[in-house]
């Protein structure tokens, strides 16, 4: 059954933006309902951002669609996420890429979002309690690197974690205003970013909430 609402809901989607046909194959084989609270399953496919507990909200399918694109899956091998929230967004990476890095610096949130997983039954899904602005060194260099929260500069840390050629996209916080970047990585710098689009996601924050 659900097949069918997350088919309709990519087909909303399209509507809004050019969904490349790999990114709403993922889109639609993930039960979007396993990742909202219980209370708000009835909204689960519709393009809104939903709370979810801890000040944090899940982002609608239409931000996580235009995320994932934007990081240029194709032929990439790994990804790192900081800002694993309810986990749908890391759900929607494991699709496209081999091995998904996920970090969430509230422990609660984080133990939901990885009994959901496991309820997935995904297997390529890493995930750890940390604060996402260190990044995740073990598992690096990245080929691709998401932000899902905004952030005003990145992290040097995160940076040195990205393979060279790779592409880091992130909210980034301009002006009063945040804007989705995305960067590349050449000669071991982050080069100047293309602006994609105006956004609206909960900031980073320091530390790690036990």
């Amino acid at each position: 059954m659900f097949k069918i609402k997350s088919h309709l809901m990519c087909e909303e989607i399209a509507k809004q933006f050019p969904l490349e046909e790999n990114v709403r194959t993922a889109i639609a084989s993930i039960d979007r309902e396993l990742f909202v609270p219980s209370s708000l399953k009835h909204l689960a496919y519709n393009l809104d951002a939903l709370p979810m507990g801890a000040d944090q909200w899940i982002s609608s399918p239409l931000t996580v669609a235009k995320m994932t694109q934007y990081l240029m899956p194709e032929g990439a091998d790994s990804v790192l996420e900081i800002g694993c929230g309810s986990g749908y967004q890391a759900m929607v990476l494991s699709k496209l890429f081999r091995r998904v890095f996920s970090i969430e610096r509230i422990e609660k949130l984080l133990l939901e979002a990885k009994e959901r997983i496991r309820k997935s039954g995904v297997s390529n899904i890493n995930t750890k309690l940390d604060d996402g602005q260190r990044g995740w060194a073990a598992f690096g260099p990245y080929d691709r690197i998401l932000f899902s929260a905004c952030i005003s500069d990145i992290p040097q840390a995160v940076a040195d974690q990205l393979e060279e050629g790779g592409l880091l996209v992130a909210p980034v916080l301009e002006g009063g205003s945040q804007v989705i970047k995305r960067y590349r990585k050449k000669n071991n710098q982050l080069q100047a970013p293309e602006i994609l689009e105006k956004c609206l996601f909960v900031p980073v924050v320091d530390g790690v909430m036990r």
